[in-house]
């Protein structure tokens, strides 16, 4: 296996690998695990593989969750169809940095995005690194938000277009969850800025050492919040994958965002992933 760096911030591809091989050797699948945590986001071409095949290998890392909004593989539980058509309204909106499924208590720890059929052009897909996007921040900016959580909210995000009492039982179901800011990484003990596109508001920011009136809370906290979304959209921070039939990205959700870019016209672009059951954010 080789691995061949992308940018120096962020991805890298591996050539002369088979994830089929991953599912039964250790070596192979270790040597995976380690260049994922060195690199964040992996890239594989080539790699025909079936869809049992795609949930054995994501199973390595291990268990699988379904969404509760995007549809699922009936015969295979854990293998979530992106599937977008010709047929399906415009505008098809999916182009928006965040890290899957922050909204539950214990997000994923990684995915496995395969992609079964592209666009001819475009339907590229970016990812941020944030541990570096932390690491870049200004020390007075690192100081402020060293000891605050957010809210994350799947009704405010894939609950918004439905109707209400649909939206209210989505929230029933998915209570909005709480992280910290800045999360450390379970494995390589980094900090990362953990908010992200499904990141509502800060809960613990009304404190007399930030609050003098009522616009430091209700603009003061909304601007903060804005300035650390936007550190995803810093080109240095990034890496940009273009997309061919059985190419595979691996990106861990403990440190990165992604993008999905939709600037294609109407076209099919299916896409299999497997995402794999994380813990909480500490």
């Amino acid at each position: 296996m080789r691995v061949e760096q992308l940018t120096c911030s962020i991805g890298a591809e591996l050539v002369g690998v088979s994830l089929v091989d991953a599912i039964h050797d250790d070596g192979v699948f270790a040597g995976i695990r380690e260049a994922l945590l060195r690199h964040r986001v992996l890239f594989l071409r080539d790699q025909d593989i079936t869809a049992g095949e795609h949930v054995a290998f994501a199973r390595r890392f291990g268990e699988l969750e379904d969404h509760p909004v995007a549809g699922s593989d009936p015969e295979h539980p854990g293998l979530v169809r992106i599937y977008k058509s010709p047929e399906q309204p415009t505008p098809r909106y999916e182009n928006s940095w965040h890290t899957d499924a922050t909204w539950r208590e214990a997000p994923p720890l990684a995915s496995i995005l395969r992609c079964r059929e592209c666009p001819p052009v475009g339907g590229d897909t970016m990812w941020a690194n944030m541990v570096l996007a932390y690491e870049n921040l200004p020390q007075h900016v690192k100081a402020e938000i060293a000891e605050l959580r957010a809210r994350h909210s799947i009704e405010a995000s894939f609950g918004a277009a439905m109707p209400i009492e649909k939206r209210l039982a989505l929230k029933a179901q998915f209570p909005d969850a709480e992280h910290p800011v800045v999360r450390t990484h379970p494995e390589t003990g980094e900090k990362v800025l953990f908010v992200n596109g499904f990141t509502t508001h800060f809960t613990n920011f009304h404190i007399p050492e930030r609050v003098r009136f009522g616009q430091d809370f209700s603009l003061g906290a909304s601007d903060l919040l804005r300035y650390l979304i936007t550190q995803a959209y810093i080109p240095e921070h990034q890496v940009r994958w273009r997309w061919t039939t059985n190419s595979v990205a691996i990106w861990d959700n403990r440190s990165t965002q992604h993008y999905a870019v939709m600037d294609y016209p109407p076209c099919h672009r299916r896409m299999d992933r497997a995402t794999v059951i994380g813990d909480r954010p500490f």
